[in-house]
């Protein structure tokens, strides 16, 4: 059974989508305010999390940054229509997708599935990969612990990041649009999102080149996208 946490302040959003979740057979947890959404996302080890981004104590963006610092959960947003920068914002945070309101009870059971079709999927190749250690110079990366080292120190990606960094270093000097990067690694076609995958490129270099000025892995190809160095 999979566990869900639903943060959503408008209790009659929160109890349809929560009938609607126990009817997939999923154990739900609520919360009404950005606080106790971020504490029962770190305490309750939840297999989703679903977060508005307009909450009371502690809007959706900061609870999904918070929540990314320490854990892998994979989260989709819920935006109005209004919110686009904001939308922006969660997918840059480390959202794994975003439905905008108002939404029809079919698409959000069709979201809710393919974040557990790609979960799934990620640990299936996860274990047909078990010892899988890709090693360059100065930095080594564990697919099977999700362990990535950096010059002999630890560095902590986000999921994303880290999906990112084991699907170019996986094929050195293959070059990647910002268009595949999104499908591949995000799942949909995000139209007009393409600077989402630039703030994650940006992020993860910062945490694995020694110069972000230079970088040493993750390269810019002019025109095209990026690509892991071959050298």
């Amino acid at each position: 059974m999979k566990k869900v946490l639903l943060v959503e302040d408008d209790l009659e959003i929160l109890d349809l989508l929560e009938i609607h979740l126990r009817d997939l057979n999923c154990e739900v947890l609520k919360a009404m305010d950005g606080k106790a959404g971020l504490e029962k996302g770190l305490n309750e080890n939840p297999d989703l999390v679903i977060l508005d981004i307009s909450l009371p104590e502690m809007d959706g963006i900061e609870v999904c940054r918070q929540l990314r610092i320490k854990s892998a959960v994979p989260i989709i947003m819920l935006t109005a229509k209004s919110e686009e920068i904001d939308r922006v914002l969660g997918l840059e945070m480390g959202a794994d997708d975003y439905i905008t309101k108002p939404f029809s009870v079919r698409e959000f059971i069709a979201r809710v599935k393919a974040v557990f079709r790609r979960t799934k999927m990620s640990s299936e190749q996860s274990e047909l990969r078990q010892g899988t250690l890709l090693e360059f110079d100065g930095l080594s990366v564990d697919i099977e612990k999700r362990k990535v080292i950096v010059r002999e120190t630890k560095v902590e990606l986000s999921p994303k990041e880290f999906e990112l960094l084991v699907l170019m270093a996986s094929h050195p000097g293959k070059n990647y649009s910002r268009a595949d990067l999104l499908k591949l690694v995000w799942g949909y076609d995000f139209d007009g999102y393409e600077h989402t995958v630039n703030s994650h490129i940006n992020r993860l270099r910062a945490k694995i080149e020694g110069d972000m000025n230079k970088p040493q892995y993750i390269m810019t190809t002019w025109g095209v996208g990026y690509k892991f160095n071959e050298e």
